[in-house]
């Protein structure tokens, strides 16, 4: 399949940002971490976001409305709007004869809940890692604060993922910078939870990023912070947390965000909870 045609279709069922990967970019992957455990026939992997609209974070940073988030920003969001948009381009797929497997963002730190069914096949459930799978598709990088940065909207979209057996062209990775890398980003997070750094290398690309205290002080985060909503493994969702929302105003002054505003995002001083 054109790649072209897939993604003017993605498109028009809503994506504002598709990303593609040939298979053979995951082969550094363990066989618990890889697409083709979960459909071995696998050729390209699609990643489609859609936007958190800027407006959805109003409420959160005024601190006075946390619901409207909740909704457009993070539950139909993901599994509504999303969910049909991957869906609608996996119709588009399996119509022209192509398999396709739509995936859920669903935490890659949730542990088997089975038992592997073949000798030499890992153990259910597979949990792909999106935000990997994300940068090997070309769509952007993971920055200094711990999420995904495209160059259209910074940290402000959600991903679903189409495994399929079609072969399409793949885009490159992305080589056009987004994150500041800046030390001071530390400074974003009222608890302290940036501890160290890391050095993050996806299929060649280096990123650094620093040690977060996932376990410990973002669970206790009430900046904005929400618990992950599908197992208790998983990250908490810190896109509306103050540490992400100053990351998006930060990058947004830098002019590295595509997505352009009449209007600073952040407009009064931050507020933080630190208890």
């Amino acid at each position: 399949m054109e790649s072209y045609k897939l993604k003017e279709y993605a498109k028009k069922a809503g994506a504002d940002i598709v990303g593609i990967a040939n298979i053979k970019r995951f082969d550094e992957l363990p066989s618990e971490k890889h697409p083709c455990s979960i459909f071995p026939e696998a050729k390209s992997v699609i990643v489609l976001g859609r936007r958190i609209t800027r407006g959805a974070l109003r409420g959160v940073e005024e601190g006075t409305n946390f619901q409207n988030y909740a909704l457009y920003g993070y539950d139909w969001l993901d599994n509504r709007f999303l969910a049909l948009t991957t869906f609608t381009v996996s119709e588009f797929l399996e119509d022209n004869g192509w398999e396709a497997v739509p995936l859920q963002n669903l935490p890659p730190e949730v542990p088997p809940m089975g038992v592997s069914v073949r000798e030499g096949s890992p153990a259910p459930n597979i949990m792909l890692d999106f935000d990997d799978a994300a940068v090997r598709a070309g769509a952007g990088e993971i920055g200094y604060c711990g999420v995904f940065l495209t160059p259209e909207f910074g940290p402000r979209q959600r991903f679903q993922i189409i495994l399929t057996d079609a072969e399409i062209e793949p885009d490159p990775l992305s080589a056009e910078p987004v994150c500041l890398f800046d030390k001071g980003c530390r400074g974003f997070c009222p608890l302290g939870a940036f501890e160290g750094e890391k050095e993050i290398i996806i299929a060649g690309k280096k990123m650094t990023g620093a040690g977060i205290d996932y376990r410990g002080k973002c669970l206790t985060c009430k900046n904005g912070a929400m618990p992950n909503r599908y197992h208790p493994a998983g990250r908490p969702d810190r896109l509306a947390a103050v540490c992400i929302r100053s990351c998006a105003d930060a990058l947004e002054k830098s002019g590295r965000i595509k997505n352009r505003f009449e209007l600073p995002f952040r407009m009064r001083d931050a507020w933080t909870v630190k208890d």
